[in-house]
């Protein structure tokens, strides 16, 4: 198999296994690992190890499959543990249902030469030979599960680098983008989370020869999440504060804010969480925001602004994607003509409106709950590296129409409220001024995002996203509801966008 090899000195079981917790948190769904090695090479050790990782157990029985040949585990990834020891011939690999596991999960394949070159060409070839009192590692392949498992072995280094080489990863969550977080826990210390946000890969041109990406003003590598969360720490708001950093591969060390959710335990809005978050907003926009922020001496990143251009080309979303699903058919010029127009006359609106430091995913998988702190300092905010400059009222208007959950009308304008109390506070506010410009960013943000649920259905594979397209068009018809958009609502009513209809 051509491609690039790596190798890793392993000088106990102890790091063996250390290895195969690694290639656990790379391991995705149709991923093969070939485990090669003579007996007693340590191969049962790795793949028990990885096994493991997966479950979150650590005392888990991972029997050797070498009478049954193969082992299968319902783990976070369902994973197959097959040997081919016993195997007469290559062909009795599909009796063994191979094809089958490696649609529902991946497999782990000890013995791997037995298969006579049936195993995929893209599957990670890992060769444990003798060294010493230990054992060399060498891991070969080419294509994506490689470049994954290459990746995981890199965020070790790191870990290593920042005093932290022999801390245990666990998986914690990953989010719509290539971003991923781990759970690192070292005896002695409070847990940290990991951070891996490799470089954005920007799509082809969508419009005037630029990415969507680049016109609507994503982050592009993880310099803009550290110069965001450093000015806010700084501003007093309780963001991450990051331990050990590489800026070029993509890999953060941070503080571990807790794990307490922002909704109750029934997954239900708390209204005086609600009310608590948008005090938080209120206490920020009350202060002067730089729009260039210090990441590393020499790194700045430059805060964009949220302009026209961005907020129309993530309105489209509900065009290019949802009005697809919804009629059946590609949108004709006259729907896409027609809905620009709305949407520029409403935008024009904005002119004199306050803008503001946003976060623009200000909403409950971003925010934790810290009851146990005082003030402002209950709330524990992640996620703010695609912050832009725009309009104070984006924020409340994603926190008081959560995408996630429901939020009734009624807590809805409790939050509202609360966040005009704590502006009116702090000195003058445009009361006025500020629902108007609230109603427009819901109708774009929720516009936004039945694009974007349906576009992870449809291009993505994620189904799952479809159960919230009621709850947004929902949110929808509350923020046309202001007579500043009494056009826009016209136009959505006649080309009936937001009508209930069986997916």
């Amino acid at each position: 198999m051509t491609g690039l090899v790596i190798e890793r000195l392993l000088a106990d079981e102890t790091q063996t296994a250390r290895l195969g917790e690694d290639l656990a948190l790379a391991l995705r769904a149709g991923d093969v690992l070939a485990l090669k090695g003579d007996l007693g090479a340590g191969k049962s050790t790795l793949a028990r190890a990885l096994i493991r990782t997966l479950a979150e157990d650590p005392g888990l029985d991972v029997p050797s499959p070498t009478f049954t040949l193969v082992q299968s585990y319902e783990t976070r990834i369902p994973v197959h543990h097959f040997d081919l020891y016993r195997l007469s011939s290559a062909r009795e690999l599909d009796e063994l249902g191979f094809e089958e596991a490696l649609a529902q999960g991946a497999a782990l394949v000890e013995w791997p030469e037995r298969a006579e070159g049936e195993l995929p060409k893209t599957s990670v070839q890992i060769e444990l030979v003798p060294n010493g009192e230990g054992r060399l590692a060498r891991l070969s392949g080419q294509g994506t599960s490689f470049e994954r498992m290459t990746r995981s072995l890199a965020m070790r280094d790191f870990l290593e680098s920042a005093g932290w080489g022999e801390a245990s990863r666990r998986h914690f969550i990953g989010d719509a983008s290539a971003r991923s977080y781990e759970i690192v826990s070292l005896p002695g210390h409070a847990a940290r989370v990991l951070m891996n946000s490799p470089r954005l890969v920007l799509g082809p041109p969508v419009r005037d020869g630029k990415p969507y990406a680049v016109i609507a003003h994503t982050a592009q590598s993880v310099s803009a999440f550290v110069a965001i969360d450093r000015a806010l720490l700084a501003a007093g708001v309780s963001v991450p504060r990051i331990d050990a950093q590489d800026l070029d591969q993509g890999f953060l060390l941070l503080e571990h804010l807790g794990s307490e959710s922002f909704l109750d335990g029934n997954g239900e809005p708390v209204v005086e969480r609600y009310e608590a978050a948008a005090e938080l907003l209120a206490m920020m926009h009350g202060k002067s925001w730089p729009s260039r922020m210090e990441a590393a001496p020499g790194v700045v990143h430059d805060v964009p602004p949220f302009d026209r251009a961005a907020m129309l080309i993530e309105a489209d979303l509900l065009v290019d994607w949802y009005v697809p699903m919804l009629t059946g058919a590609p949108p004709g010029d006259a729907l896409r003509a027609g809905y620009h127009t709305q949407w520029n006359a409403v935008l024009d609106r904005l002119k004199g409106q306050e803008y503001t430091l946003m976060l623009r995913d200000f909403h409950s998988p971003n925010i934790i709950w810290r009851g146990e702190r005082d003030g402002l300092d209950r709330l524990g905010i992640v996620d703010v590296q695609d912050a832009l400059i725009g309009p104070a009222a984006y924020d409340v208007a994603s926190l008081a129409m959560d995408a996630r959950v429901t939020v009734p009308q009624e807590i809805e304008r409790r939050t509202v409220a609360a966040y005009i109390a704590a502006r009116h506070a702090a000195g003058a506010f445009d009361k006025a001024a500020f629902l108007e410009a609230y109603a427009i960013m819901a109708a774009q943000r929720n516009s936004k995002i039945l694009g974007i649920f349906v576009r992870l259905e449809k291009r993505d594979g994620k189904p799952y996203y479809l159960k919230h397209l009621p709850r947004i068009r929902d949110y929808l018809r509350r923020a046309l509801a202001h007579p500043a958009l009494t056009g826009l609502r016209d136009f959505y009513d006649a080309h009936g966008l937001l009508e209930e209809r069986p997916l």
